[in-house]
């Protein structure tokens, strides 16, 4: 079956709910949306806010405070924002890519069999929540060990989540990490996990290809592959655009190309825009630099026609849009209503949320900016 680059982007949305918003809770949308990144802490909440009718960021908070969403280094090594099922299978479908990390140079001289003697001790050390000078400290209490290094190491495998501190998106800017229960890690079992982890993936961005599931996951391509293959007989096979395979669950939406596509204000490091080796499904390939920083910062985008047209920030007026080609009278009219229900939103939380990355802007390229006071 052939499937088009128009219809890949429409099953991208609608599994992503940025079709319609759909009226679901928070523990339910996150475990639908499948995976939300979380380098700011801001970031799932107007995730959600971006794909359901009248998110309550209370109930965020309290999935946070509940442990029914969690927050910790997964896919991509970065922080992610998933529901507390699927948090366990996908720490250890990891493991391979986080150990990769762990060397005798980027460990303070350790060698990494003594640095993993560390992990139950530190684990036991987590049975309560602490930070990371606190935990840098006991660290650096066994001979040999320099507590920064070691940590810069271990909590990148190490079974753990961060534990909610408060501030107006549940996580502020010093992290709390405490452990969680992990079977004992082995090969077989990650990768036996990698497969429900690869499962996962294709119910929230598929169909896709085994390059696209290792760039957003940074599992490596023969592992991927095959967890691919032992999932073979339960997937379906789409001959791309490029003639390639993509991948996919049964009976997950794929509208047509034509469906309309409604304007969205999405937030840094929103998962859509990350979730593919070939970028283009979403954004732009003359976009992809200006909205992906040189250090990794993804910008808040315009996503138009479910692509991504340009960038937003908060400014004392509203919010400013600036797009990157011209947009019609009645896009622009569109997106001044999701920037007053936008303001709304973020009023009682955080008016100026990502200002701090406001040094971007100067380097935009010439478009049209306007301000969506709503």
């Amino acid at each position: 079956m052939k499937i088009s680059a128009g219809e890949l982007n429409r099953a991208t949305l609608a599994r992503q709910f940025l079709l319609e918003r759909e009226a679901l809770d928070a523990v339910e949308g996150t475990l639908r949306i499948v995976a939300i990144q979380a380098q700011h802490p801001a970031s799932p909440y107007l995730a959600l806010w971006n794909r359901l009718v009248s998110f309550d960021p209370g109930e965020l908070d309290a999935a946070f405070a509940a442990g029914q969403v969690v927050k910790g280094t997964l896919l991509r090594l970065t922080l992610h924002a998933v529901h507390v099922d699927d948090h366990a299978p996908w720490h250890l479908a990891m493991q391979p890519t986080m150990r990769s990390r762990l060397t005798q140079a980027r460990s303070g001289g350790l060698p990494p069999e003594e640095v993993h003697k560390l992990v139950p001790r530190l684990q036991d050390f987590l049975a309560e929540p602490r930070g990371n000078t606190e935990i840098e400290d006991w660290l650096s209490s066994h001979p040999g060990v320099v507590g920064k290094d070691v940590w810069w190491c271990l909590r990148c495998f190490v079974p753990m989540l961060h534990v909610p501190t408060g501030g107006p998106w549940s996580f502020g800017q010093r992290p709390a990490y405490v452990a969680t229960d992990a079977a004992p890690y082995s090969v077989e079992q990650s990768d036996a996990a990698l497969e429900t982890l690869v499962w996962r993936y294709l119910t929230g961005f598929g169909p896709a290809s085994i390059a696209d599931i290792a760039q957003f996951t940074s599992v490596q391509r023969t592992r991927t592959r095959a967890a691919v293959e032992a999932l073979r007989s339960r997937l379906l096979i789409f001959e791309g655009p490029d003639g390639k395979d993509l991948y996919d669950v049964p009976d997950a939406p794929l509208p047509s190309a034509d469906t309309p596509a409604p304007p969205r204000l999405m937030p840094m490091w929103d998962s859509t825009l990350l979730a593919y080796d070939d970028r283009t499904r979403i954004v732009p390939a003359e976009y992809k630099t200006v909205v992906t920083r040189t250090n990794g910062d993804v910008l808040p985008t315009l996503l138009i026609d479910g692509h991504v047209a340009g960038v937003w920030r908060p400014v004392a007026e509203g919010i400013e849009a600036t797009a990157f080609r011209p947009l019609p009278r009645t896009v622009w009219k569109a997106l001044e209503t999701e920037a007053a229900s936008l303001l709304a939103f973020l009023a009682d939380r955080d008016p100026g949320v990502y200002t701090r990355y406001g040094r971007w802007w100067s380097t935009l390229p010439a478009a049209e900016t306007r301000v969506l006071a709503g």
